[in-house]
Protein backbone atom coordinates (compact mmCIF):
# COMPACT_ATOMS: atom_id res chain seq x y z
CA UNK A 1 0.00 0.00 0.00
CA UNK A 2 1.36 3.58 -0.60
CA UNK A 3 -0.02 6.84 0.76
CA UNK A 4 0.88 10.26 -1.00
CA UNK A 5 1.04 12.97 2.10
CA UNK A 6 0.54 16.69 0.60
CA UNK A 7 1.41 19.89 2.12
CA UNK A 8 -0.13 21.93 -0.40
CA UNK A 9 3.17 23.46 -1.18
CA UNK A 10 3.88 25.84 -4.04
CA UNK A 11 4.97 23.38 -6.17
CA UNK A 12 3.22 20.04 -5.84
CA UNK A 13 0.29 20.52 -7.94
CA UNK A 14 2.48 22.78 -10.70
CA UNK A 15 5.23 20.41 -10.87
CA UNK A 16 3.08 17.06 -10.17
CA UNK A 17 4.84 15.61 -6.99
CA UNK A 18 3.62 15.39 -3.63
CA UNK A 19 5.61 16.44 -0.09
CA UNK A 20 6.04 12.76 1.09
CA UNK A 21 5.25 9.17 -0.02
CA UNK A 22 4.45 6.24 2.81
CA UNK A 23 5.84 2.82 1.14
CA UNK A 24 6.95 -0.57 2.50
CA UNK A 25 7.30 1.07 5.96
CA UNK A 26 9.77 3.76 4.86
CA UNK A 27 8.70 7.73 4.30
CA UNK A 28 10.35 9.25 1.38
CA UNK A 29 9.71 13.15 2.27
CA UNK A 30 10.24 15.73 -1.12
CA UNK A 31 12.95 18.25 -1.69
CA UNK A 32 11.35 20.95 0.86
CA UNK A 33 12.26 25.03 1.10
CA UNK A 34 11.34 27.78 3.25
CA UNK A 35 7.41 27.49 2.66
CA UNK A 36 5.13 30.82 2.73
CA UNK A 37 4.15 34.01 1.38
CA UNK A 38 7.58 35.36 2.40
CA UNK A 39 10.63 33.46 1.81
CA UNK A 40 13.20 34.63 4.85
CA UNK A 41 16.55 35.84 3.19
CA UNK A 42 18.52 34.37 6.01
CA UNK A 43 19.71 30.27 5.78
CA UNK A 44 18.90 29.78 8.71
CA UNK A 45 15.61 30.92 9.18
CA UNK A 46 14.92 29.20 5.65
CA UNK A 47 16.55 25.72 7.04
CA UNK A 48 14.33 25.79 10.25
CA UNK A 49 11.11 26.40 7.89
CA UNK A 50 12.13 23.75 5.51
CA UNK A 51 12.54 21.38 8.71
CA UNK A 52 8.66 22.75 10.46
CA UNK A 53 7.67 20.93 6.91
CA UNK A 54 9.07 17.81 7.19
CA UNK A 55 8.07 17.79 10.90
CA UNK A 56 4.93 18.37 10.04
CA UNK A 57 4.81 15.24 6.74
CA UNK A 58 6.59 13.09 8.86
CA UNK A 59 4.31 13.04 11.88
CA UNK A 60 1.95 12.44 9.75
CA UNK A 61 3.57 9.58 8.17
CA UNK A 62 3.22 7.84 11.75
CA UNK A 63 7.30 9.17 12.21
CA UNK A 64 9.32 11.89 13.35
CA UNK A 65 12.97 13.70 13.42
CA UNK A 66 14.39 10.16 15.82
CA UNK A 67 13.67 7.70 12.67
CA UNK A 68 15.34 9.94 9.65
CA UNK A 69 17.76 7.08 7.79
CA UNK A 70 18.75 9.56 5.23
CA UNK A 71 18.95 13.18 4.88
CA UNK A 72 20.27 15.59 1.63
CA UNK A 73 20.88 19.27 2.10
CA UNK A 74 20.95 21.11 -0.86
CA UNK A 75 22.56 24.93 -1.19
CA UNK A 76 23.18 26.75 -3.98
CA UNK A 77 26.37 27.97 -1.92
CA UNK A 78 28.13 25.49 0.48
CA UNK A 79 30.07 28.29 2.64
CA UNK A 80 26.04 28.64 4.16
CA UNK A 81 25.95 25.17 4.74
CA UNK A 82 28.07 25.64 8.39
CA UNK A 83 25.59 28.13 9.55
CA UNK A 84 22.72 25.26 9.50
CA UNK A 85 24.80 22.62 11.39
CA UNK A 86 23.61 23.88 14.94
CA UNK A 87 20.19 23.56 14.10
CA UNK A 88 20.86 20.29 12.37
CA UNK A 89 22.05 18.45 14.94
CA UNK A 90 19.26 20.01 17.46
CA UNK A 91 17.16 18.40 14.90
CA UNK A 92 18.17 14.91 14.87
CA UNK A 93 19.91 14.97 18.36
CA UNK A 94 21.06 11.80 19.28
CA UNK A 95 19.94 10.04 15.79
CA UNK A 96 21.84 10.99 13.00
CA UNK A 97 21.20 10.25 10.50
CA UNK A 98 23.44 9.32 6.81
CA UNK A 99 24.14 12.79 5.25
CA UNK A 100 25.21 14.21 2.17
CA UNK A 101 25.37 18.09 1.17
CA UNK A 102 25.16 19.15 -2.90
CA UNK A 103 25.88 22.79 -3.93
CA UNK A 104 23.82 23.33 -6.81
CA UNK A 105 21.04 25.88 -8.16
CA UNK A 106 17.50 25.18 -6.54
CA UNK A 107 14.34 26.21 -8.54
CA UNK A 108 14.04 29.95 -7.68
CA UNK A 109 17.07 32.10 -6.50
CA UNK A 110 15.54 33.52 -3.02
CA UNK A 111 15.88 29.89 -2.02
CA UNK A 112 19.33 28.97 0.31
CA UNK A 113 18.70 25.87 1.36
CA UNK A 114 16.41 22.26 0.08
CA UNK A 115 16.51 19.46 2.29
CA UNK A 116 14.77 15.67 1.29
CA UNK A 117 14.92 13.09 4.03
CA UNK A 118 14.37 8.89 3.96
CA UNK A 119 12.73 7.80 7.31
CA UNK A 120 11.22 4.53 8.71
CA UNK A 121 7.49 4.89 9.56
CA UNK A 122 7.73 3.59 13.20
CA UNK A 123 3.76 5.14 14.61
Amino acid sequence: MIRRISSAGLYEQKAGYCRAVVAQGMVHVSGTTAQGEEIPTDVVAQCQSALETIGNALAQAGSGFDQVIRVTDMLPDRRDFPLCWPLLAQTFGDNPPAATMIECGLIDPRYRIEIEVTALVSR
